[in-house]
């Protein structure tokens, strides 16, 4: 018996994927959709998807069509193909806007291109577009079940978007230890910064950032220049002590603060 059922098994299979091939090669659009959605009930997407894609055509304007379309994208997704999956629930949003699976269309589309937002080095236009697409969403179903993960989500995209931007402004930061015209250009990305996303869970370190850009600008500054550049150098030092007094970074930024106030004091005694 033990010998048997392994090849009983095999045999199963066999018989299934013939089956499948011969469903596939023929004009029979009923036993496709039959097929198809047997397939794609038990979770075999990557043929249910083939099938379907064959039948669509077939069922637009039909009754099935709606469903048809809908499994269809839904078969996209379920097999991680999200580009395509995006792409076929944003045409079953635009043929069946009244259809009773609008919201989870709506939702699994934005979804789609949540799952190819790619790291945040890396170029943020599948970001962009979910971001779009999850707002839209959020801002049209505010009762819909699936709003909290929507949220979620949106709040990591953006959270990936702030993480690039500050990740730049630090690049800038660093060049200009070597050419200090670069750090008028990072002082100018971290006030972009902290003035668009006040909010953000790097505000704390883009603060911290500009103490360090700003002082190394004024210390290097020419002497018509570096009074000036150091009294913002110290604001920029207040600005993180009023939001942020117990900083992770305050050990560093009072350092620097020291190194202000000393340049600054030989303004003083010169009077």
């Amino acid at each position: 018996m033990r010998q048997i059922l392994p090849l009983l098994l095999v045999a199963i299979f066999l018989s299934s994927c013939s089956e499948y091939q011969k469903v596939l090669k023929n004009e029979d659009v009923k036993a496709k959709y039959d097929m198809a959605e047997k397939f794609y009930n038990e979770g075999d997407y990557k043929r249910a998807k083939r099938l379907f894609e064959q039948i669509a055509p077939k069922y637009v304007g039909k009754p099935q069509g709606e469903r048809v379309m809908f499994f269809f994208a839904d078969s996209y997704f379920k097999s991680n193909d999200y580009y395509l999956s995006g792409y076929q629930f944003e045409r079953f949003i635009k043929s069946y806007p009244r259809s009773d699976k609008i919201q989870e269309a709506s939702f699994l589309g934005a979804k789609s291109y949540y799952k190819l937002s790619p790291a945040y080095s890396l170029d943020q236009t599948d970001t962009d577009k979910a971001l779009a697409k999850l707002q839209t969403f959020i801002n049209t179903y505010p009762e819909s079940e699936f709003f909290e993960e929507a949220n979620a989500m949106a709040k990591e995209l953006t959270s990936k978007k702030e993480k690039k931007q500050i990740e730049i402004a630090k690049q800038f930061n660093k060049l200009g230890e070597f050419n200090y015209p670069i750090l008028i250009s990072a002082i100018t990305a971290l006030d972009n910064f902290i003035s668009d996303n006040p909010g953000s869970v790097y505000r704390e370190e883009a603060l911290y950032y500009r103490i360090e850009a700003t002082t190394s600008l004024a210390l290097n500054s020419t002497e018509n220049r570096k009074k000036e550049r150091l009294e913002d150098a110290q604001s920029s030092y207040n600005n993180l002590m009023r939001y942020f007094p117990e900083s992770k970074y305050k050990k560093k930024a009072d350092n620097l603060s020291k190194k202000i106030q000393k340049e600054l004091g030989s303004y003083t005694s010169a009077k």
